[in-house]
Order: structure tokens, then sequence, then C-alpha cells
């Protein structure tokens, strides 16, 4: 009977269970009052609750830290981190220093979460190896009214977004994490490859950190991804994105460190990935109104690599023909351009359907899906594709 009695007693209780890994939530802040609400919203309302949220308040002039300390009064999973400013590197070591959780999920103080981005991410990486120290998913860009930018081509995403494994060679052709709000990183990976790269602020180079920082996990450990879009990615006018020139210096500096460690990865990859981010700078440059900065970036891709050319025919026209009509407006007082995206705006907020605290029904709204499954060649191009192959084939080596 005491036997029996010792054998229950050893057995675990429901209690006494392993505890789902804490996750700790790392936000750096500056002057974010107009959106810090809607972020913290979207972060303590993921179903995987085991979860430190801690936001470093980075010399904030506006009510930032008021509206934090207000969600630190109703829920203690949030900490406030108060410093002077120090930029966006040292800001998030500094949170990571303070972190204790076993995971760390960066975020950006306007990004915002679906909420079952941090379980669906956990689940993939409890199911990984140790091998294995990040996972990602799919990103939607939102504008300043959580409307998505974009019609989501998952298709796109499939073939171009979702690399397993070995990732270096294909992240240095291309960033497809994403943005910085998307990974969860296994702790143990910053003990490794250091944290991020606080040099790029005081050469004035901000804006490649977090793809600086991927770069070096994936020097050292492999990545996984979850193929659902459970990150919003914010492109607001005034977001460090649009800084393009300190981007591209922030760029050069990144890939610049890499190359001499990496002479198996060919130059021909570079020269890619050169065009590559001059193309997607041009972009950001467009969406942003200057028209005449995005046409010079695209001829640099261009030059680095003359198939975008063919690729790009119809941005550049397009672009070519906003430049024109805005300096037209200039010259008559009128921007014809400014008018009609005001009318868009104003018609895109008359349509919305989503309240704005609704993230999870924000991104079942995506609007247009294109998911008929095409021949990659006759979607993407011969020539593109059998690039794409040819760095998959990198990955597998």
């Amino acid at each position: 009977m005491r036997a029996n009695a010792r054998r229950v007693k050893s057995m675990p209780r429901a209690s006494e269970q392993p505890k789902a890994p804490l996750v700790s939530v790392i936000m750096p802040a500056y002057n974010a009052e107009a959106t810090i609400e809607e972020t913290l919203n979207s972060v303590l309302a993921q179903t995987y609750t085991n979860i430190e949220v801690l936001v470093v308040d980075d010399g904030s002039q506006d009510r930032t830290a008021q509206i934090v300390e207000s969600f630190a009064e109703r829920d203690s999973r949030v900490l406030l981190i108060k410093q002077e400013n120090a930029g966006l590197p040292a800001t998030r070591d500094r949170a990571i220093k303070e972190a204790t959780g076993d995971y760390v999920a960066p975020i950006d103080a306007d990004d915002i979460w679906h909420p079952q981005k941090l379980q669906k991410q956990v689940q993939c990486l409890l199911s990984a190896g140790p091998s294995v120290g990040l996972v990602y998913a799919w990103v939607v860009r939102i504008d300043e009214d959580d409307l998505i930018l974009e019609a989501i081509d998952i298709q796109t995403k499939e073939d171009f977004g979702s690399v397993e494994g070995n990732v270096l060679p294909a992240l240095i052709y291309d960033n497809f994490v994403g943005c910085a709000s998307v990974p969860l990183i296994r702790r143990t990976c910053f003990k490794r490859v250091g944290g991020y790269s606080a040099p790029l602020k005081a050469r004035n180079a901000q804006g490649c950190e977090d793809w600086d920082i991927q770069l070096r996990i994936a020097e050292q450990y492999e990545f996984r991804v979850v193929r659902e879009f459970l990150v919003g990615y914010r492109q607001a006018r005034t977001s460090m994105s649009r800084n393009v020139s300190a981007m591209a210096r922030s760029y050069n500096l990144v890939m610049a460190s890499f190359r001499p460690k990496h002479p198996e990865i060919p130059d021909y990859v570079y020269r890619l990935s050169r065009s590559n981010f001059a193309l997607y700078l041009s972009q950001t440059s467009e969406r942003g109104g200057a028209y005449a900065t995005a046409l010079g970036l695209a001829l640099k891709a261009i030059r680095r690599d003359p198939v975008q050319l063919f690729l790009q025919a119809g941005y550049l026209l397009t672009t070519f023909f906003k430049l024109v009509l805005s300096s037209v407006g200039r010259w008559i007082g009128l921007n014809p351009l400014n008018w009609a995206r005001g009318i868009k705006r104003r018609l895109n907020r008359s349509r919305k359907e989503v309240p704005a605290n609704h993230v999870a029904q924000l991104f079942d709204h995506r609007g247009p899906i294109h998911n008929a499954r095409l021949d990659p060649v006759k979607r993407y191009g011969r020539i593109r594709w059998r690039r794409w192959l040819r760095i998959l084939e990198m990955c597998q080596r």
C-alpha cells in the first residue's frame, strides 16, 4: 500500500507540468504616442500569454511614457524603462539586457501583431531542434489608418518568402524576413552573435540593423517560417524607413562587413542584392512622393542589374509620369497627385469595415487575394526564377 502511495505521489501533477517558455517582447519607443497604444493592445491580446513586455522609452518628448505607464498599471506584464535618447540599436540592446525570457520577440512601436502570432511561432520553435535560432512569418504593409496597402499574393510568399534551414545566401540576396517586428528569436542567439549594431547610428547609417542581426544569426543557426500573415508593418510617411540616404549607408556598411567573411558566396549575389535594395529604396521614395529620387534609385538598380529595365519598365513609366504631373502641379500651384491621393484616402476611410482595435479581423480583411497557382516561369519570368533557384541551391550546400 505504501509502495502504491509512493508511486502516486511521484506522478507529476497538472500544476507541476513544465511551464510554457517565457517570451520577452521588446519594444523601443521614441515619440510614439500616436501608435503605441494600438501596438500594445495587439501584444497584450496574444493568445500566448506567458510574456513580459519591456518598453524602452528612448527619451521621448511626447506622451509615450504616460501611455505605457497606464498599461503597466493595468497589466503587470508591462514594464516601462526610461533612458536618454540613444538610438534604436542601443534601445533594443537595453531591452534584451533587461529581458528574462527564453525567447525574444522584437516589435516596433507602430506595428501590430495578429493575436496568434506568438503562439504559432513558439510552437514552431518548440518543435524545432536547438540548431534553429529564429522563426519568422509573413508580413502585410499597412498605412496610418490600418488599411492594407497591397493585395495579398500568397504564391509569391510561398515561393520567395518561405526559406528554411540554412538561409544565409538567400538573406543576403533579399531581406525576406520583412521587418523588425517579425522574428521570434532564442535568447541564446544574442549571447552568441552579440546585440544590434549600435555603431551604425554613430555613422548616421540607421535602417538595416535588423537585417544585420538576422544575417549574424543566419551564420550560426537555421531559420523556420510560419506560413501565415501575422505582422502588420506600418508604412508611415514619417517613419525611419523613409530616410533612404541613411538606409543606403546602413546597407553598404552591413554588406561590407559580411562579404569578406563569406567568400563562398559569389560576387553576383551581392551585385543582385545591391540592385534589389536600390529598387526597394526607389519604391519607398515613390510612395513618399519623392519621384525624382525614386527614378534615380531605379536607374542605380538597373545599372547593377540591367534585367531590371525589362522587369520594371511599367514602374519606371508610371514614376516618370508622376514626376511630370507633380512638377506641373508645383508650377500651377495645384498638385493633381495630392488631390487624387486625398480623395483615395477619404474613400478608403469611408469603406473601412474593420475597427482599428480588432486586429484579428484586420488581417482577415485583405482585399483581393491572388492565390491562383501558376507556373513560376510564366509568373515571374525565366531569368528571375532561375536566379532564385540558384540561390536556393546555395542554401542547400
